[in-house]
Formats: structure tokens, sequence, C-alpha cells
């Protein structure tokens, strides 16, 4: 090992402290992490010259790939104009432009933007702006969310409510928004909405939850519950949008407009922190008037000027590259390919797609689940790394979520690595897993 990569790896066991990890297996003496130094395209390299797929898309992040040329120039740009510029009492070019472009996929219906800095914030925006715009059109009764079982939607305390994700938000219960959660449709039409404000959903597929996908027309159903009901509809697409599922923002794969859309990740492509929260315009005139009714809510790096130079630019890459289009027969390749691995061996359980979204979930042969202190998931994708593939799983499920840019030959690269870490590990090692 190069004395650089153990210079870095004892400097980050000394004062680094890592998210949703076992800091005392990390900093453990055996342990030495990845120390991930560039990328291009849908490729990191480590420290050590080895070169890895980015199978999760760098946390659900990255759209283009690494190092695209045209996101890079417009950050570059920026910096020679100005690296941030405050957004309160002020505007600049790049934030009314993105605004204006963001709500052009909604005509007529989201027609404003609250920009904010990551999905926890976007979705605590859409939830402070349901329960004041109640509070300012006398409708102060209405004080609850609903949110669904597994879900995910951030950790900050208001979003960290919503969750239903146990290990996650339980020692927190109580302590944030009045939230009830619900399993199905079913369930929701059992509730009395007198008091609800909103309701919040990964549409089409749900993240953490190892990545299971809604029934179809599930969205459409709950938009017209909330239509009937006068119930706010909030999306969360912080994962699903820009691309992910096929269509630019999965709500349009069912003809869906919500009265809140959250976005983030990939909202720059995947190369700096920026959100976006999209409303209606009758939900923003609640706030104007008055300044007791002004949304008393912002981030010092609100609209931050490199961030919104990225996400124009990674929109046009959408446009200039044909990423859409070219994604769909890569979409059938992937499917094609998981389809083939299932069939190959007995550890897969279960292939759940949607769109360029893959959860691929490890059972024992006999179909129970392995012992969730095997941690059976991590130990797999530490297999994959020296078949040149990083991912992380969510229980046993392995995530594949490559950037929309990776080619089918990169594809078949992905498999392939899956395919020889099953094959040589049948049983799958189930001591515990380091990080």
């Amino acid at each position: 090992m190069r004395e650089d990569t153990r210079r870095w790896i004892r400097a980050d066991k000394a004062h680094c402290w890592h998210p949703f990890t076992r800091q005392g297996d990390w900093c453990a003496e055996a342990h030495d992490p990845l120390v991930l130094t560039r990328g291009e395209g849908s490729w990191l390299w480590d420290s050590e010259g080895h070169r890895y797929l980015d199978g999760n898309s760098s946390i659900w992040t990255n759209i283009h790939g690494h190092a695209h040329p045209g996101i890079t120039a417009a950050i570059r740009a920026q910096l020679d104009k100005a690296a941030h510029t405050s957004f309160l009492g002020f505007t600049h070019p790049l934030a009314a432009e993105l605004a204006a472009r963001l709500c052009a996929f909604f005509p007529g219906t989201l027609e404003r933007v609250f920009f904010s800095d990551d999905g926890s914030t976007a979705v605590e925006c859409a939830l402070k702006l349901s329960l004041q715009h109640r509070m300012q059109t006398g409708e102060a009764e209405r004080t609850r969310f609903v949110a669904f079982e597994n879900g995910y939607h951030g950790d900050t305390l208001g979003a960290a409510s919503l969750g239903g994700v146990s290990r996650f938000f339980e020692r927190f219960t109580g302590r944030g928004y009045e939230v009830t959660h619900v399993r199905s449709l079913d369930e929701l039409d059992r509730l009395d909405p007198i008091h609800l404000s909103g309701v919040v959903i990964e549409p089409l597929i749900q993240g953490v939850n190892e990545m299971r996908p809604w029934p179809t027309g599930m969205l459409a159903a709950l938009r017209a519950w909330c239509d009937e009901t006068g119930v706010h509809l909030i999306l969360d697409e912080v994962m699903t949008g820009f691309g992910r599922t096929g269509a630019l923002f999965a709500c349009q794969r069912e003809n869906v407009v919500p009265d809140f859309l959250c976005l983030a990740k990939g909202l720059t492509g995947g190369y700096l922190p920026m959100a976006a929260t999209l409303t209606r315009e009758r939900i923003y005139e609640a706030f104007l008037g008055p300044a007791e009714h002004a949304f008393y809510y912002g981030h010092s790096y609100t609209a931050n000027p490199l961030g919104c130079a990225a996400a124009m630019a990674s929109l046009d890459v959408f446009e200039n590259e044909g990423t859409l289009a070219a994604l769909q027969p890569k979409i059938d390749h992937l499917r094609a390919g998981l389809a083939s691995l299932q069939a190959a061996h007995p550890l897969i359980h279960e292939v759940r797609q949607c769109g360029f979204i893959a959860g691929i979930e490890l059972r024992q042969p006999d179909g129970s689940r392995f012992p969730r202190e095997s941690r059976a998931g991590e130990t797999f994708c530490l297999a994959l790394r020296k078949h040149g593939l990083l991912t992380r799983p969510i229980l046993d499920t392995v995530v594949l979520m490559p950037p929309l840019c990776t080619s089918t030959r990169e594809l078949d690269h992905a498999l392939a690595a899956i395919d020889a870490a099953i094959s040589e590990n049948p049983g799958i090692d189930t001591r515990p897993a380091r990080p």
C-alpha cells in the first residue's frame, strides 16, 4: 500500500465520522477502506490505481458520469464570476433561469421553486410550506401528514418523522411532525382526511425499502384521492428524479402532477449539493401579503450559483445527448441480464427493477433470509470489489443504479461481476462483514 494511502486512512480513522457506519468496525486496525481519488464517466479509481464501475452512482447522485466536460466547464465558468452570492434579498441569473427551466417541465401547474441544499431539506420545505399554507388559508386544523410504511424521506428531524424504517427513526418517534403511516391505498381510504395536510410518497419505487416498486397505477390513484380530499400530494423524487425511472421525473410515467415536488441528488448531475421544492401558484399566493405570511426559512447556500450552473449544464446534457432516448434500450438490456442472473443463481431470491434502478435480493437457497447479524449483503458487496464493481446493499439487497451514461458493455461488466462473486461465494460467508 502506498504511503499516501496509509496517511489518508490514518487521518480518516483519527478524525472522520462516516454516515450510516459502524465506526468501531470502520476504525478497526484490520480494516483498510478504499480511498477514492478520481472518476471518469461511469468509473472510479482508488488511491492504489484500481478501477471500479460506479454501481450506485456515488450514493444515487451521479447522472451523466464523472468529469463530464460540459458540467465541469459550466462550473469553471461560474467560478470565474462568483462562487457564491446571497439569495436573501438578491437574485442572480442562473437561479432565475434554472427556476424557469424546472417549471417549464410542468407548464401551468408547478410554477414556483424554493431552493435548498439536499433531499432532506427539500422535503422539510414541502412539509413546512404545506402546514403554513393551511394556517394562512383557514385550515389550521390540518396538522397531520401521512407517509408510507418502510419509506425514507431524509434525516433532518421533520423529514425523519415521516420515515417508516424503524432502524433509522424509532428512537426519534414523537419528536417531529404528527404522522400516520399506512401500507396501501386501502389503508389510506380508511383515514378521516379532515386533519390531514399532506401525503408523502416516493413515486413508483421505494428506495431504502430494498428497492420495492409500487403497483402500476398506484400514483395516479393517489393523485385522485388527494383531489377528492383536498390533501396535498408531496412527491419525494430525490432518488427517482432526472431519468432514473426512464422518464425525466417518475410522476410523468403516470401523468401525475403533485402539489409539491422535492428534487435533489441528480439536480446538479450529482456534482454539487443542491435541492429544489416545486409547488403550485395557488399555494405560493397564500404567502403574499403581510410580513407574517412570509416563509421564514432558508439556508446560507440557497440557490448557490455553482450548483445552479451544474444543474443548468446537466439539463443541457439531457437535451444535447438525447439521454432519455438512449436510456430505454439500456433499461431493456439490464432487465434481460438480471433475468439471466436470477435464473442461474438460487441465491438471487428476487430482482426488482424500475427503469435504471435495480435491487437484487439475496437469500439462502431455501428462500429464508440470511441472519441479520451475518450482514450477508455487505459481505457480498465487498466481494464485488475485486471484480471491479462498487455498490452498497440495503440489508441483503444489492443496489445496481449506475449513471445513465453507462453503456451496455459496462452493464455487462457489472452483471459479470455479480455472477462471478456469487459463483465464488455460493453460500456467502456469513461471518460478520467489515464496512
